[in-house]
Parts: structure tokens; sequence; C-alpha cells
């Protein structure tokens, strides 16, 4: 018996949109492979740091220093505006009563002025009590035994309802109707000193500024002549990848790497100085404020500060190592 041997014929070549799915890779696969490349590199060129271990400390370090510096300054800054915002709330309105107003007159002005809505609280400090509050706080307890009479007067210390930092129309309209008052000799607000340290701090924030500017360009130059000469170290090697047909971009990747790695470790390293240097000056603040009688402690970055600065570090490492990379890579030509 003869079998009939049946041929398969070969399965037709595919069509339409199906055949260009299976002969081209997909989006998602080229960016896998470009995220795979891009990690090769970026661990590369660790790699490339970790086997020069002091010359890239040195520049290291010398990143983190001028990164701390204005880092620490906004540190600081940070928390004396957290000490100015606790003195905000102790300032008052000093009313220095005349000579031949008696204490039982200046109670019934504290009285008074109590019901006033504008007013939250009112101290009286009668004329005896601010004899012995200067006789203590002056050290002149001999030289007030010879005086006849007692030449202070009484002072209520009047809390307004608010007590901005700077004050408006209505706070200096409350001094000047206290100060019209028939008992009133003098009234004071005790707020210039407070206006005198925000001016202060506005001062040191613009200042803190310039600095940071100026150590940012530094930062750039230092990332930037690093990359110069490793770039002079591997021009051979950049001349043989351009004769086999290597692109800018792929020349410039590893570069470009290198300085983020030299600003992200420098921003790392800064952050670790600027915790070493709170941590030295805690235990000399909690001594000065507790003879203050004040709870205050330094606070360190916060978390949004520390990310600003590692963003800092990875953008000024990055810029420095483009702007060297595209000015001397041009000047290589293979011959």
């Amino acid at each position: 018996m003869r079998r009939n041997r049946r041929q398969r014929a070969p399965a037709p070549a595919p069509v339409g949109p199906g055949a260009t799915r299976r002969t081209r890779p997909g989006a998602r696969q080229w960016l896998r492979t470009q995220a795979r490349l891009h990690a090769q590199v970026l661990l590369a060129s660790l790699g490339r740091l970790y086997r020069t271990p002091f010359s890239s400390l040195m520049t290291v370090a010398v990143i983190a220093i001028a990164l701390a510096l204005p880092s620490g300054l906004l540190v600081l800054l940070d928390n004396l505006q957290r000490l100015n915002a606790g003195w905000e709330g102790t300032t008052s309105i000093s009313l220095f009563l005349q000579q031949s107003v008696s204490d039982a007159r200046a109670d019934r002005l504290a009285d008074e002025l109590r019901d006033w809505p504008r007013i939250d609280t009112v101290r009286v400090l009668h004329r005896d009590q601010a004899l012995a509050e200067f006789r203590e706080l002056s050290g002149f307890g001999e030289a007030l035994d010879a005086l006849n009479e007692n030449p202070l007067p009484s002072v209520l210390i009047v809390q307004p309802a608010a007590a901005p930092t700077q004050p408006d129309q209505p706070i200096a309209a409350l001094v000047d109707e206290l100060g019209r008052l028939p008992d009133v000799e003098l009234a004071q607000l005790d707020l210039q000193w407070l206006q005198r340290f925000s001016a202060m701090m506005d001062i040191g924030r613009r200042g803190v500024l310039v600095v940071g500017a100026l150590l940012g360009l530094a930062v750039l130059l230092i990332v930037g002549n690093t990359i110069r000469l490793d770039i002079h170290n591997r021009r051979e090697e950049i001349e043989v990848c351009k004769l086999i047909g290597g692109t800018d971009a792929f020349i410039r990747r590893p570069f470009l790497y290198g300085g983020l790695w030299y600003g992200l470790l420098g921003a790392l390293l800064a952050w670790l100085l600027v915790a070493v240097g709170l941590w030295l000056l805690d235990a000399p603040v909690r001594r000065l404020a507790g003879l203050y009688d004040s709870s205050f402690l330094l606070g360190g970055p916060a978390l949004g500060g520390v990310g600003l600065l590692l963003a800092a570090g990875v953008i000024l490492g990055l810029t420095g190592s483009w702007l060297a990379v595209g000015r001397h890579l041009r000047a290589i030509e293979p011959t």
C-alpha cells in the first residue's frame, strides 16, 4: 500500500501590524535595555571612583565643605527664627505712671485696662517692687540705700491681644491711646529689639544666599576641573571609541555620571558635617538655655532641607561635568 505523504506548507510570513510587533522590539523592551545600559554605566562610574580612593575622597571633601557652610548657616538661622518666634509672644507695652500716682490708683487703672478688648493681660509693678527688682538686677544696693525716697514710678506691663513682630497701625494706635491717659507719664512698646533682630535675620539670609551662590560656583569649577583631568587621562580611550563609531552621547555618559556621583557624595558628606557640628553645639546651647530657664533645643535640618541639599549637589555635579565634557570632548578627534 502506498501511503500518501502530506507535506506541510511553510507557515505564511506574518503581514500587517502583527509583523511589525514580531520583528521590531517594542518600546517597553527598548526602555528596559536603555535602563540596563544606564545602570551599568552608573555603577561603572562609581567603581572608577572607588579605584582612585584618595583623589576621589579629596574632591568629595572639598565639595562637602563648600556645601556644608551655607547649609549649616541656614540651619542656624532657622533655629534663631524659632527662638525669635518664642520671643514674639512676650512683646508688651510698659506704662510708666506719674510719681504722684499711688499704688491703689495704679491697681484701679490696671482693672480698667483689663476690660479693654485690645488688651490681653495687665501686670502691676508697684514702686516698692520696681525698686526691689532694680536693686536685685543692677547690683547698686548700697547706693540705693542712701536714697531718702523711691525715685521709681509704678509700672503697668500691658500684654496686647496681638503682638506681631512689626507693629501695624492698630498696635501703634493703642500705644498712643495709652500714652494719653492722665496718669501715664510714658508709654513704651517693647518691640524695637525684636525689630532689630528681625532686620539682622534678613541680612543674615541674604548673606547666606550670596555665600551659597559663590560656593555653588566653586563646586561647578571643582567638578569641571576634575572631569577635565579625567577626560585628559582617558584621551586615547575616547579616540578609539570614536574610531569604532561611538557617538558623543555614548562617550559623554560615564563622565556625566561621574559628576553626579561627586555631587551626591559631596552632599551626603556635607549633611554629615552639619549634623556633627550641631551635635557639638548641642551641649553648650542646652547649658545656656538652662541659665535662662528655657527649654530651647537646637533643631537639625528638616527632611525637605536634606532633600534640597542632595538635589543641589546632584545638579551642581551634573552641570559641572556637562560643561566640562561639552567643551573638551569636541577637541578630541581621532587622527
